[in-house]
């Protein structure tokens, strides 16, 4: 496993955008949303908007999830496609150092992203990942979870 761990981690420093499963009223929702694992960190950062319903879900019912995939290339068939998917607990992120230093982390994934941080309906929120589900390709599929996890996440 160790070829393929290394690959697949370093598939959540190239891809900057995965699938976030939530549960909206009972019933699973996926959508979309850019996040950065900062190094050193084993938590991994998104900057959502009050107004979006992933949000309110994920104050509601924390246990989320998160796939990031590889972009299909040429002869992969999709079903090959290395992916993680991550089962992780997500919550806001107060004001301070902390916060601070997942602003700086994302900005640096995102610039773009600076002018919603100047808007009061947009907040950080940390996914603290308690399971991962490695796929490398066919027939070569891990789980990870508890202190593995954490080192495999900090790379």
């Amino acid at each position: 496993m160790d070829d393929d761990a290394r690959s697949l981690r370093r598939l959540l420093d190239t891809e900057s955008v995965g699938a976030l499963g939530t549960l909206h009223r009972g019933d699973p929702a996926v959508s979309m949303v850019p996040f950065v694992l900062p190094a050193g960190d084993g938590r991994l950062f998104i900057h959502v908007s009050a107004l979006a319903t992933h949000t309110r879900d994920m104050q509601k019912h924390p246990r989320v999830s998160l796939l990031v995939m590889a972009e299909p290339g040429d002869g992969v068939q999709p079903q090959a496609l290395p992916r993680v998917s991550l089962q992780a607990d997500a919550g806001t992120l107060a004001a301070g150092e902390d916060h601070d230093k997942a602003q700086k982390a994302y900005l640096a994934r995102f610039p773009d992203a600076a002018l919603t941080f100047e808007l009061a309906d947009f907040s950080i929120v940390a996914l603290q990942p308690i399971s991962a589900r490695l796929v490398a390709g066919f027939g070569r599929a891990y789980g990870l979870a508890g202190s593995a996890l954490t080192r495999w996440l900090l790379g």
